[in-house]
């Protein structure tokens, strides 16, 4: 376990692949900014990779003091072993205390063993972060600005707040989207660190024979309109009049929570607490109900149009637009009302 220090930095994982960074690390960094200005300390970020060092300079604009990194050729593709092996060394000897992770699929496979090698408590799939003092239920004791670490619990009908008193470095994997990005500031000073971390053979047991990416899809936090559909879209086959609305309007197709489960669409097009955070211009949401985990997830759209049967539905508290009425009258005559002014 490592000591306690609350004068420590709050740390950034800067995930890259092919030596671009991934915007989650970038909407890390201003997160980590606010919480570093709050409590007095500065910002680091770990960068390990091959041939990324032009990288620090974008970190830095995106509010990081300290740029740690770790280059060796073996590192140009994740594995497993030799990155937690620098994140471990590198936090034993600056002992940070808050590390953030993205949570993709590196960050939810590489946090866990950097802080199970550190005797770290650590707090998967975050959608907030905040510093509060927080009291010890059993002995009263008050701890100064810990990190609060919140997240959806028991499916997402809950919102659970976990904090880490003594099981330091506080480490915390943060869902993609949920945290603004910030415009960077090419102004900005900060420091270049070259780590010399000694990686034996042995931790390059896996090799990377060959390496298929596939594009995806669709891409859901960059799509400027997305129209998405609830549980009163009734059916897979009614989810067609959603595919042809975004069609028409450029958008991409977005899903509640009950939507997926229901059958009627992937789990990939899901929006809310246990899904994609959004922000799009224009967010038109056609038989969704709105429940709190669904709004915490698109509330921050610029305009939002929600169609719904039933007049009291919570989706209309946070509509700029509401239309009660059945929406397979209501997205027939938008498509025609698009595709006539087109």
């Amino acid at each position: 376990m490592i000591e306690k220090n609350t004068q420590g930095e709050v740390w950034v994982f800067t995930e890259q692949q092919d030596g671009e960074l991934q915007e989650v690390s970038l909407e890390l960094c201003g997160r980590a900014r606010k919480l570093a200005d709050q409590i007095g300390v500065k910002v680091g970020a770990v960068l390990p990779g091959k041939g990324v060092a032009q990288n620090a300079q974008r970190l830095i604009a995106q509010g990081v003091d300290n740029v740690y990194l770790a280059e060796d050729d073996r590192l140009e593709y994740f594995r497993s072993d030799p990155y937690a092996k620098i994140l471990i060394d590198l936090i034993g000897k600056y002992r940070p205390q808050i590390v953030l992770y993205g949570a993709t699929n590196l960050g939810r496979d590489l946090a866990p063993r950097v802080a199970s090698a550190v005797r770290s408590g650590m707090t998967a799939d975050c959608t907030d972060l905040e510093i509060s003092d927080a009291t010890d239920a059993k002995t009263k004791e008050v701890h100064k600005n810990l990190l609060l670490q919140i997240r959806p619990a028991f499916g997402g009908n809950i919102i659970a707040t976990i904090v880490n008193y003594d099981g330091w470095p506080q480490m915390a994997t943060v869902r993609e989207g949920v945290m603004p990005l910030f415009d960077p500031d090419p102004n900005r000073k900060g420091e270049m660190i070259r780590e010399n971390v000694t990686l034996d053979d042995s931790l390059f047991l896996v090799e990377v024979i060959k390496r298929h990416v596939e594009e995806r899809k669709f891409n859901l936090k960059g799509a400027r309109i997305i129209v998405a559909g609830g549980a009163g879209i009734g059916s897979r086959e009614n989810f067609n009049l959603i595919y042809e609305l975004a069609g028409t309007i450029g958008g991409a197709v977005g899903a509640s929570r009950a939507a997926v489960d229901s059958g009627y669409i992937g789990h990939g097009h899901q929006i809310g607490q246990t899904g994609t955070t959004v922000r799009p211009a224009l967010y038109i949401a056609v038989g969704v109900s709105g429940a709190i985990q669904h709004r915490a997830g698109m509330q921050e759209s610029a305009k939002i149009i929600a169609i719904n049967t039933d007049k009291d539905a919570p989706i209309f508290s946070v509509a700029h637009y509401g239309i009660v009425g059945d929406f397979r009258n209501i997205v027939p005559m938008m498509i025609k009302a698009f595709k006539e002014r087109a």
